[in-house]
């Protein structure tokens, strides 16, 4: 198969040695991958050339990988975009879903992870829903996210929002996710 017969995707990640893996991998299983390393770089590709899909990174320097899910499904409303994140939370997962993502992952996250979220076409209501809550530390880092949401990114605002010192945000913002 030809590479312009084969269908597009667009890698969009700021790790450029997990950009190269997940790029033979997907073009393994039958991709045209273009990578970029930035919210700019992905819309100058994705304007030359729509991608059918796209995976993209939730944080990377500069906007979010919301900001492209947005920019992207504005393009074309039928490119299928996955979101993969180190920094999961509820909050980000909604909205990438609200903006047209049709899958969430966390990474670590292999090529057949993402090639089973692009079949994706609806729920799963038999998805099993856990019998523990949320610890207090995944609540806080949820809630913290939410708020970074609605402040759009911005660390002094959110933390005024938050009652507590931007440095002290930062420090718990620069952290892993805390288990759930």
């Amino acid at each position: 198969m030809s590479e312009l017969t084969l269908p597009s995707l667009l890698l969009v990640d700021d790790d450029a040695t997990f950009c190269q893996v997940l790029s033979q991998a997907l073009s393994r299983r039958g991709f045209a991958v273009r990578v970029a390393h930035g919210v700019d770089e992905a819309l100058r590709i994705a304007e030359e050339d729509l991608p059918e899909y796209a995976v993209v990174d939730l944080r990377m320097p500069g906007p979010s990988g919301l900001t492209l899910v947005e920019r992207l499904k504005a393009l074309d409303s039928h490119t299928r975009i996955v979101v993969l994140t180190g920094y999961a939370s509820i909050a980000t997962a909604v909205e990438a879903i609200k903006l047209g993502a049709i899958h969430y992952l966390t990474k670590p996250a292999d090529a057949d992870e993402i090639m089973q979220a692009f079949g994706w076409e609806a729920g799963d209501a038999a998805i099993p829903i856990p019998e523990n809550p949320l610890s207090v530390d995944r609540l806080e880092w949820e809630h913290i996210q939410r708020v970074l949401l609605e402040c759009q990114g911005n660390i002094s605002a959110t933390a005024r929002r938050l009652g507590m010192h931007r440095r002290t945000l930062q420090r718990k913002l620069d952290k892993r996710p805390v288990r759930r």
